[in-house]
């Protein structure tokens, strides 16, 4: 696995236990169904919170959130659809982003609750 690999786990990790700490119920992590995946899916308060997490060693390229562009929202959004219908579910659905920075043991970790809404084709 290449460091990059290992980096963006481990804040997937951390962003996990990040939401535990706050009351969120993880329902899955990494979940996949062909080619789609969605890192973290939980439960707050009677919404599915569906969470992306982008993990970055530093700020220098820019934000780790700035990597959740519209081409990204929109592969979240078709495999979140996927999500609630192999399922069954019907509940309201929110998509937050957790973006880290730094390393496994002192990640700066930025929560953006709500961070977009799925667009109209």
């Amino acid at each position: 696995m290449g460091k990059h690999n290992i980096l963006g786990k481990n804040g997937e990790l951390a962003a996990a236990e990040f939401l535990r700490k706050k009351d969120y119920q993880i329902l899955h992590t990494n979940w996949r169904k062909d080619h789609l995946e969605l890192d973290i899916v939980a439960l707050k308060d009677g919404i599915l919170v569906v969470v992306e997490v982008k993990t970055r060693k530093s700020t220098e390229f820019g934000f780790p959130y700035e990597a959740v562009n519209k081409s990204k929202i929109r592969r979240i959004v078709i495999a979140t659809d996927s999500y609630i219908k192999f399922f069954k579910l019907d509940l309201p659905v929110r998509f937050d982003i957790i973006s880290m920075t730094g390393e496994k043991e002192g990640f700066r970790i930025e929560h953006i609750p709500d961070a977009f809404v799925p667009p109209v084709w």
